[in-house]
Formats: structure tokens, C-alpha cells, sequence
């Protein structure tokens, strides 16, 4: 009989803007790798665009940004539209960093599946990804 295989989930780490502040992405980038997930880590001041060829070239399934700069609005704004413009629909969006509890509603309106603030657990960030793709509601 032959051996199936399973395909891992593919997950694009990626740190949007100016920012130079890295080490929160590489920790998650590291959980998510050691819990069994595929992880390709963008580095550094990538672009919405880069971020999503880079999804798109990588047949991702996820994409989470680390965002400290204030920026996440119109960063998430902007990668969401790319990827309905790619086709991209079912690729689902997390963000982490310093955003604003008034902000998350938006965030989550605009299509980020979930939204970790600093303090949250790599198990639950894990999870999250894990958790099967579940229709959104207001999108």
C-alpha cells in the first residue's frame, strides 16, 4: 500500500514597515517550526506586496505579521486587498505585536483571523493556526 503524505501547514512570517525589531517574529517562527509547521521567515522592512509574492511563491496557507509600528491598519489593509487581487482568499492573516485593543475589531472586520498582543502564548498562536479555517463572519 502506499505511503501517504501529509502536507504541512505552510506559514509566511513576515515583518512589515520599518521596523527593525525582529525577535518576537523569530520566537513564533520558532514555535510554529518546532510544533511541526512549515515556516518561511521574510526577514526584515518587507513590503505588502513582497509579503504576499512571497505567500503566493510559497503556497502558504497563512501569513502572520509582526507589527510594532503603529502601522497595522493600513499594513493589514493593504495585504488583505492584494491577496483577494491574487486570488488568494483562503490564505488566512494573523498579526501580533503592539496594536491597540480599539483596534482589533477593525482588524478582524477587514479579515485578520486573529490578532496576538505581546504576552500571548507561542501554544496559543500555535492553535490558532492549527484550528481549522472556519467561515468568517462579516466577510
Amino acid at each position: 500500500m502506499p505511503e501517504t503524505t501529509v502536507r504541512r501547514t505552510r506559514v509566511v512570517i513576515a515583518k512589515p514597515g520599518l521596523d527593525g525589531h525582529d525577535r518576537g517574529a523569530k520566537v513564533v517562527a520558532r514555535a510554529l517550526r518546532d510544533a511541526g509547521l512549515e515556516v518561511i521567515y521574510t526577514g526584515l522592512r518587507q513590503s505588502p506586496e513582497q509579503i504576499v509574492a512571497a505567500a503566493a511563491q510559497e503556497d502558504a496557507d497563512v501569513i502572520g505579521l509582526s507589527i510594532l509600528s503603529g502601522a497595522h491598519l493600513p499594513i493589514c489593509r493593504r495585504v488583505l486587498e492584494l491577496l483577494r487581487q491574487q486570488g488568494m482568499e483562503s490564505v488566512r492573516v494573523f498579526v501580533g505585536g503592539i496594536i491597540p485593543a480599539q483596534d482589533i475589531a477593525e482588524l478582524k472586520q477587514l479579515g485578520v483571523a486573529d490578532v496576538f498582543l505581546p504576552g500571548a502564548s507561542t501554544q496559543d498562536v500555535v492553535r490558532a493556526i492549527e484550528a481549522p479555517t472556519t467561515a468568517r463572519s462579516g466577510a
